[in-house]
């Protein structure tokens, strides 16, 4: 049996399609117990449970072989989040503990490049430290400790392995990833802007794939960049215009105009997509190896521009043709 965390989430609902398709038996670990969209129609057992329960998580692990902690919380403002750290951080420690008790032969656990400290030229490779205090926001600063903490139970005795995926684009995204945002806003018709900035993309499946590649083959308290393909915003952009179809005008933005708004929108947005972290996010250093992986678990991306064709297909039949139906539905009603 194999438990997977944050099961409903992109990553997270395309590896329990993966591992069903094995024939693997997997549990997925989902709050409130209900089967979401995300696993409607698929093998797997629903199990009611929050990370942040510790005595859900001592029954959730109970003849479970194999742990995929994907369940995570993900800020994308500078600003401190308890609740942010709560899950990322206090969750994961929960679910260590659980595992650890439970003997589990594997733990898996869901990073992420943000977490490490990364230099500013030099090829990003596993040899990037996590480091909590280089972290541009509580996001990067929970996944960084959360993944000291992995890496210690690994010293303790627990075989666990430590992924960092990149930016992840996709089908099946069915809670709209922050990626998938950025896609879903570039898709429709009219003018666009773009800014300065870069991102190594690599497709869900890719990483998913990763996971079990990582169950299999990955060597104990080790860590594996699960990266892509870098492509500028610009070159971004400009593939999912031409997958989305129409017309689309591009207005550059100079670095000063981004970092106004990225001030500004959050003021008026909640959830805004252009914030002082995101644009520091593709800012970075986006030069990713993934080398490691490849050599040591067999893990070979497709281009990244099959990943971004893909989730725009799907985004156009699962979610753009759906709120056309209902807007049509209310107008009829109306």
């Amino acid at each position: 049996m194999q438990l997977v965390t944050g099961a409903t989430g992109h990553i997270g609902n395309v590896l329990v399609r993966q591992l069903l398709a094995r024939g693997e038996k997997v549990r997925a670990l989902v709050r409130g117990g209900k089967v979401p969209a995300a696993l409607q129609g698929l093998n797997a057992e629903i199990y009611a449970g929050d990370i942040l329960d510790p005595d859900s998580l001592r029954s959730a692990l109970e003849g479970v072989d194999v742990v995929h902690h994907l369940a995570a919380r993900i800020n994308l403002c500078a600003e401190y989040d308890p609740d942010t750290e709560r899950v990322n951080l206090e969750g994961t420690r929960n679910l260590l503990k659980a595992a650890i008790e439970a003997h589990t032969r594997r733990f898996v656990y869901a990073s992420s490049i943000y977490a490490m400290k990364t230099p500013e030229q030099e090829v990003v490779d596993e040899s990037c430290p996590f480091d909590p205090g280089f972290a541009r926001g509580t996001y990067d600063r929970s996944k960084a400790a959360a993944s000291l903490a992995v890496q210690q139970a690994a010293r303790e005795g627990l075989d666990a392995v430590i992924l960092c995926p990149t930016a992840v684009v996709g089908p099946y995204d069915f809670q709209v990833s922050e990626a998938g945002r950025g896609i879903l806003f570039n898709m429709p018709t009219g003018i666009k802007f773009t800014v300065n900035g870069a991102y190594d993309m690599v497709d869900v499946r890719d990483v998913a794939r990763g996971f079990h590649l990582a169950a299999e083959k990955g060597r104990k308290g080790e860590v594996y960049i699960l990266g892509g393909e870098r492509l500028t915003v610009r070159q971004l952009t400009q593939i999912i215009w031409k997958a989305a179809g129409g017309w689309h005008l591009g207005v550059h933005l100079p670095d000063w105009v981004a970092d106004l708004a990225g001030q500004i929108l959050p003021t008026f947005d909640d959830d805004p997509i252009v914030t002082t972290y995101s644009l520091a996010a593709i800012r970075s250093n986006s030069f990713i190896s993934h080398a490691k992986a490849s050599a040591e678990l067999g893990y070979a991306p497709r281009a990244a521009s099959r990943a971004i064709e893909d989730a725009v297909s799907w985004f156009k039949e699962e979610v753009l043709e759906e709120a056309e139906e209902r807007e049509t539905v209310a107008q009829a009603a109306f």
